[in-house]
C-alpha cells in the first residue's frame, strides 16, 4: 500500500482499499534547545534502504514500495549505500497534499509559461523522474525581548537660490537619538536541514503550514523518499538566530518610522528565552533535467502545489524580444517626427517612449523570473 495524498490515507493501487493513518498531534514534541535527544531507528529495524546518489552524493532513505532509481536533485542514478545508517525519527511530518498524479499537469502549465525557454524543453518532462521526497527541516521557537537605540530623522524644507538666481527648495533632515522596546514570540522559524537543493528555490515554494504538522508515522513515507539531514542542530540554530535578528531589526525600523521620517544607526540588544526546536519532514516534488550539459532543478511544494524552477533561456527568443522592443520605440519616434515637434510634444513623446519601455521591461522580468 502507498500513502495517497488525496485521501490522506494508505491506499492499495490495485483494489483501492484505504487504511486510515493514526495522527496524534499531541505527540509532536517541542524540545528544549539544550536537550539534543532525537530518536533513531536502528539499522536492523528499518523498513527503508539508505541509497547514495552517484552524482551529488545525497543520502536518501528509499521506501520499500518506491520504484525511484534516480536522484531528485541531480538526475543521476542511486546506488546502494556502502553503509546502512540509522534513520532519525522526525518529531512530525507535513504530509503530501498534492497527489503525484497531478504533478505532471502542474509542471506542464509552468513550462508552458516559460516563453523564453527553448521549445524542446517542453518535451523533456519525464514522469518517472519527478519524485516526491520528504525534506528534513528544523523549526525553532523563541520568546524575545529587545531594547534598541537608533537615530530618527525629521525632514524639513529649505529655500535657496541656484546659480541662476532662481528660488529652489531642498529637503534637509534633523537627526535625534531615540530608543524603544520590542517583545516578540517567534513560532516555527523554518530552517532547512539539507544543503542539496538551492535555498533560493526552496524559499520560492514556501510557505508551509507548520500548524498542520502530523505526528510521525512511517505510513506517510510509503511510496516516497526522505532525505537524511546534513545540517546539524547547532548550525541550523545559528541560521534561525540570523532570521530572527533580521526580523527584529525591521520591527525596530518600523517602530522608529512611526515617529520619524527617517531612521539610521539601529543597535539591538536582544534577550532570548523559552527556546525550543523540533525536527520535521516537509513534502517536496523534485525533478532534475539536463540541457546542453547543464543541470536544472524544478521544485513543487507538495502541500500547496506552488512551483519554481530553473530553466535555460533561448538566445534566439531573447534577441527577438529585443528587436521587437527597439522596433516599437523606433516606430514611435518616426511617427512623432513626421508631425513636427514642439517642446511639449517632444517631452510627451519621450515620456510615452519611457512608459512603453518600462512596461516592456516589467513584462520581460515577469517572464524571466
Amino acid at each position: 500500500m502507498e500513502f495517497n495524498a488525496t485521501a490522506q490515507a494508505l491506499k492499495c493501487p490495485n483494489c483501492g482499499i484505504e487504511v486510515e493513518i493514526e495522527n496524534n498531534p499531541e505527540d509532536v514534541i517541542e524540545h528544549n534547545l539544550d536537550i539534543h535527544a532525537m530518536k533513531k531507528i536502528k539499522v536492523e529495524e528499518k523498513t527503508s534502504t539508505s541509497m547514495e546518489c552517484e552524482g551529488c552524493g545525497a543520502m536518501v532513505e528509499v521506501d520499500a514500495t518506491s520504484t525511484a532509481t534516480t536522484c531528485p536533485y541531480c538526475g543521476s542514478h542511486y546506488v546502494l549505500s556502502k553503509k546502512q545508517i540509522e534513520s532519525i525519527i522526525p518529531d512530525g511530518v507535513i504530509p503530501f497534499k498534492i497527489d503525484k498524479y497531478d504533478v505532471e499537469s502542474i509542471f506542464r502549465q509552468w513550462i508552458k509559461k516559460r516563453w523564453l525557454a527553448p521549445n524542446v524543453l517542453k518535451t523533456l518532462y519525464q514522469k518517472d523522474k519527478v519524485q516526491g521526497i520528504y525534506m528534513p527541516y528544523w523549526t525553532f521557537d523563541a520568546d524575545t525581548s529587545t531594547s534598541y537605540t537608533a537615530m530618527g530623522g525629521i525632514d524639513y524644507q529649505v529655500e535657496y537660490e541656484d546659480s541662476k538666481g532662481e528660488k529652489r527648495t531642498r529637503i534637509e533632515t534633523n537627526w535625534y537619538p531615540t530608543s524603544g522596546h520590542i517583545n516578540h514570540f517567534f513560532d516555527d522559524v523554518l530552517v532547512r536541514a539539507s544543503n542539496k537543493l538551492s535555498e533560493h528555490l526552496l524559499g520560492w515554494i514556501e510557505p508551509y503550514n507548520t500548524k498542520d504538522v502530523a505526528s510521525y508515522s512511517p505510513d506517510y513515507m510509503s511510496g516516497y523518499c526522505s532525505e537524511i539531514y546534513t545540517i546539524d542542530l547547532k548550525d541550523a540554530h545559528n541560521d534561525a538566530m540570523n532570521k530572527m535578528k533580521n526580523d527584529i531589526y525591521f520591527m525596530a525600523e518600523r517602530d522608529v518610522l512611526r515617529r520619524y521620517d527617517r531612521v539610521r544607526s539601529i543597535s539591538l540588544r536582544t534577550y532570548y528565552s523559552d527556546e525550543t526546536y523540533k525536527h520535521i519532514f516537509i513534502p517536496v516534488y523534485s525533478t532534475a533535467y539536463t540541457y546542453k550539459d547543464k543541470h536544472y532543478n524544478v521544485l513543487i511544494n507538495g502541500e500547496t502545489g506552488k512551483i519554481k524552477g530553473e530553466y535555460p533561456k533561448s538566445p534566439v527568443k531573447i534577441a527577438a524580444i529585443i528587436i521587437v522592443i527597439l522596433g516599437i520605440l523606433f516606430g514611435i519616434y518616426l511617427a512623432s517626427s513626421d508631425k513636427g515637434i514642439s517642446y511639449n510634444d517632444d517631452y510627451k513623446k519621450i515620456q510615452y517612449s519611457d512608459l512603453i519601455k518600462d512596461e516592456t521591461i516589467s513584462s520581460f522580468e515577469e517572464i524571466m523570473f
